[in-house]
């Protein structure tokens, strides 16, 4: 359970603080701040019913097993190759978050940012080649230090708060919060991640769920609380903060703990890269054993397996994403917005798939009921991003028909 906890935080609260309270804050100003409230409330069932699914129907396949079961193979492959294919277009923009820390420290612009992010990329493939097991212990150890390092920093800087930076409180208006909503999805995002690896629990049952609960409290208050600081602390140079995190370290004890930030913000997307790699190997096997992707990459579906096929084909994905968002001016925001649009569709296939699975007119039910609703509304705030998973879910099915084609014509 504990390791669910790391895992869960370390996936949700990992690169999302480090660069995320900057593009809110110059996207809506101090009302970046309802934006993160929002999506607290919002991510709160929404996690719960993540939780609940994993428990019950523990596979490899995440959400895109909820969804086979819910609503059958169709609406599978697609959930699936939503999650498979958007989360290789963000990870450019996961892995340069925390690149970002490094190269405001030592300079050396976009390059170094590249550099650095490319090399954490090889770490995270290289220790989930070792097994699940292993990412589950550094993780948990990794997500104590993000945790204590988040409370220091609001701590040490809560004295250089200054009232007036929350004036004007809206500068831009609704559309403004809106805009921030809908980057700050990446922030809420990978309650989705650990249901992937949820028949590796000892007991997903029971574990599942209670270190959803845990998780949901720590990451709502520390988002709350950096964000906060992070408007009250930087006012207007929030917005333009490359790194804001080492910011607000920075003016509590002096440039030097920039190193330390740097340091810290490597150790924590590591962690994050480590839990997505780990996530999306598993469901490309689990892909792979129910026909939505070549048979090939089945092998390492089952618990305690490693996926190393799929490993490899995640890993080759990685690279063509780096080589696309080089050749478009490495400009982050647009890849994290059609991720975020792959996300919220699966979020939101996820939580109907939970009014059919679980228990009618109970706790969790009502829960989920609550999560579409709230995951509708976000889903929306896509706008023209949600173009990105049409074209995925037009390539899953498009695949599903030509396999079945295949098999016809194989006499199988």
């Amino acid at each position: 359970m504990l390791q669910g906890v790391g895992l869960y935080v370390g996936a949700v609260l990992g690169t999302g603080l480090l660069v995320l309270p900057s593009l809110a804050a110059k996207a809506a100003g101090p009302a970046a701040l309802v934006a993160f409230f929002v999506l607290v409330v919002v991510s709160a069932p929404v996690a719960a019913t993540f939780g609940a699914l994993a428990g019950r129907h523990p596979d490899a396949g995440g959400p895109a097993t909820f969804a086979r079961r819910a609503f059958g193979r169709r609406a599978s492959a697609v959930a699936g190759w939503w999650f498979y294919f958007g989360a290789l277009a963000g990870m450019p923009a996961a892995s340069a978050f925390g690149a970002a820390y490094v190269t405001d420290l030592v300079g050396g612009g976009r390059t170094t940012t590249v550099v650095v992010a490319v090399a954490l990329v090889l770490v995270a493939v290289g220790v989930n080649a070792v097994g699940v097991e292993l990412s589950g212990r550094v993780q948990l150890v990794l997500t104590a230090f993000l945790a204590v390092l988040l409370v220091g920093a609001v701590v040490l800087s809560a004295p250089h708060a200054q009232p007036e930076h929350l004036r004007p409180f809206a500068p831009h208006g609704v559309g403004g919060v809106a805009t921030a909503v809908s980057l700050l999805v990446w922030s809420f995002t990978g309650w989705e991640t650990v249901t992937h690896l949820a028949p590796d629990f000892r007991r997903p049952r029971r574990d599942l769920p209670l270190a959803t609960g845990i998780s949901i409290v720590v990451i709502g208050v520390l988002y709350l609380a950096v964000g906060g600081m992070t408007i009250l602390v930087l006012g207007p140079a929030a917005g333009s903060a490359q790194a804001p995190l080492a910011e607000l370290l920075g003016r509590s004890l002096g440039t030097s703990v920039r190193v330390i930030a740097a340091v810290v913000a490597v150790v924590v997307t590591l962690g994050v890269l480590n839990v997505f790699v780990a996530s999306m190997s598993k469901l490309g096997a689990a892909l792979g054993r129910d026909g939505a992707l070549p048979s090939w990459l089945a092998k390492g579906s089952n618990a305690g397996e490693v996926p190393r096929r799929s490993l490899l084909v995640v890993t080759a994905g990685i690279a063509v994403s780096f080589v696309v968002t080089a050749l478009t001016g490495f400009r982050l925001e647009p890849a994290l917005r059609a991720e975020n649009a792959c996300l919220a569709g699966i979020y939101l296939v996820a939580m109907l798939a939970g009014l059919r699975l679980l228990p009618a007119r109970r706790r969790q039910w009502w829960v989920a009921l609550a999560a579409v609703v709230l995951v509708l509304a976000v889903f929306v705030l896509a706008g023209w991003y949600l173009v990105f998973p049409a074209m995925v879910a037009a390539g899953a099915l498009a695949y599903l028909k030509f396999s079945a084609r295949r098999a016809a014509a194989a006499g199988v």
